[in-house]
């Protein structure tokens, strides 16, 4: 089970941090857990932050994905989490596992990565004041792939996900919530084909009642409004797998927009969009490495 976050989130010290990246240790089940922790160099303040957990893809680092997400510089206000994985079996590019990633559906590895961030996310919200309103997720590829696992798995936990060039695994047997998305995907992608993650935006589209025709929120990038303030925005580039230089800039903003989101939206889905939790089609959706 996951560990509860505290509701009342108290700051403990007046000079605790200096806002640079840090490196972290856990050791969950005797596995030691490393991930690089940013938190807001401050003096005092009792008003909550946001969190945002940034997963690099199948072979990555944690470094790798803070020198490409740059998620602390660009909101250097949010605690920003980059964890590091563990040799995990990838069914397209590394069948012996001998390379760093994530658990693609619940129960594998014994949840070591779910309960991985249950314990990151404890542990700073005893330390520093977490607002449990505003947890985000974002990934590449593999990591993209666990941003959702996370969403379903933790349902109420992730507030907003932007998942990057990856696809979506086992969610049928979960009980995910409706968030606010911003997925990102390439034409040309040759591992998560974009037939396949075209299926997975239409199908989040659906889950989220969302409106059929978009509004133009960036340059390339579609917002379908949702009525319940969990619109499904996607950026379709005409590039491959590798992470796009413009998509971290897109996040932030997305992650920093995602509460206006509840009071924007307005729109009313069709009558032919609506659906009673409908189940995602998992034989049709793409699956990431």
């Amino acid at each position: 089970m996951p560990r509860r976050i505290p509701t009342i989130l108290c700051f403990i010290s007046a000079t605790f941090v200096s806002a640079e990246l840090a490196p972290r240790i856990w050791t969950i089940d005797g596995d030691e857990r490393t991930a690089l922790v940013w938190i807001p160099d401050f003096a005092q303040t009792d008003e909550p932050l946001p969190l945002i957990l940034g997963f690099h893809g199948h072979g990555g680092t944690a470094q790798n994905a803070a020198r490409r997400f740059r998620q602390h510089e660009l909101w250097p206000e949010a605690i920003v989490v980059y964890p590091q994985g563990l040799p995990t079996i990838g069914r397209l590019t590394d069948p012996e596992g001998k390379r760093a990633g994530w658990q693609q559906e619940a129960g594998l590895y014994d949840d070591r990565d779910l309960r991985f961030v249950d314990e990151i996310i404890f542990d700073l919200a005893e330390e520093v004041p977490v607002d449990p309103d505003r947890i985000y997720s974002t990934g590449h590829s593999n990591g993209a792939g666990f941003t959702y696992l996370l969403w379903a798995a933790r349902p109420g936990l992730i507030s907003a996900i932007a998942p990057s060039a990856g696809g979506a695994r086992g969610l049928r047997e979960l009980d995910p919530h409706p968030v606010p998305v911003l997925h990102l995907a390439g034409t040309n992608d040759p591992l998560v084909r974009i037939e396949g993650q075209r299926r997975l935006m239409q199908w989040l589209r659906r889950f989220n009642l969302c409106a059929p025709n978009p509004v133009e929120w960036a340059e390339g990038v579609a917002l379908y409004p949702s009525p319940q303030g969990t619109p499904v925005l996607t950026y379709v580039h005409d590039g491959g797998h590798r992470y796009r230089d413009e998509a971290p800039e897109l996040i932030a903003r997305f992650f920093r927009e995602a509460p206006s989101f509840f009071v924007q939206s307005s729109a009313a889905p069709d009558e032919d969009q609506k659906s009673d939790h409908p189940g995602p089609p998992d034989d049709n959706l793409p699956k990431s490495d």
